[in-house]
């Protein structure tokens, strides 16, 4: 028997919807939440990276850039990005012809969105807005504590962080469609905006491949 017959390439494109917000916005807490409840499988770029062995030629270099709060080059990431994602599928832990796939965290520039076109089919951009930094911060520095990410406690890294994130992130949401994109009020409380986003997107998350 053919090796390819026994582990199969999935077919591409996947399902998606992305998921956009400031660090500490909550967008691990709404993927976390939509997948537990619809059976769709959320994948945080962050959890990606941090899982990354910091002896490994991905995990240095990775470190490299996050510790003065940078991106990694864009090539890199889609490459780490799809290992990652090969592997989910190979160890039936992601589905792609019965589950959407939530990204969070991944596209983070225009060139990345751009290599990520001929891996995910866009159902719906989720954007999570909140204008307080310094509220961001404190959510941010808080979450660090109770999870240990020693990354995430330097306030002027996190400075720095958010504003990557501004300059990148206003390019990028032009890249897509406007009838793609909601916006959500991330100020609220997780639940609420959790109550908003499936009152406005029920029909794509119960929608059946």
């Amino acid at each position: 028997m053919n090796v390819k017959e026994l582990t199969p390439e999935a077919r591409a494109p996947f399902r998606s919807i992305l998921i956009f917000g400031p660090p500490g916005s909550g967008k691990g807490t709404l993927g976390k939440f939509l997948s537990s409840a619809g059976n769709h499988f959320h994948l945080s770029s962050g959890d990606i990276f941090r899982g990354l062995s910091p002896e490994s030629p991905a995990g240095r270099l990775y470190h490299s850039y996050a510790t003065k709060g940078h991106l990694l080059p864009d090539e890199a990431t889609l490459q780490i990005w799809h290992h990652y994602v090969g592997g989910l599928i190979a160890t039936n832990r992601y589905f792609p012809s019965q589950q959407l796939l939530l990204l969070d965290g991944i596209p983070r520039t225009v060139r990345q969105a751009e290599l990520l076109e001929k891996h995910i089919h866009i159902e719906k951009v989720i954007v999570l807005d909140i204008l307080d930094t310094e509220a961001l911060i404190q959510r941010i520095q808080r979450r660090a504590f109770l999870e240990k990410r020693a990354d995430d406690m330097d306030t002027e890294i996190l400075k720095t962080r958010l504003e990557v994130y501004e300059r990148e992130t206003r390019q990028l949401l032009q890249h897509y469609p406007k009838k793609v994109m909601v916006h959500f009020n991330a100020s609220q409380k997780p639940l609420e905006v959790l109550r908003d986003v499936l009152v406005s997107l029920s029909q794509v998350l119960t929608k059946t491949p």
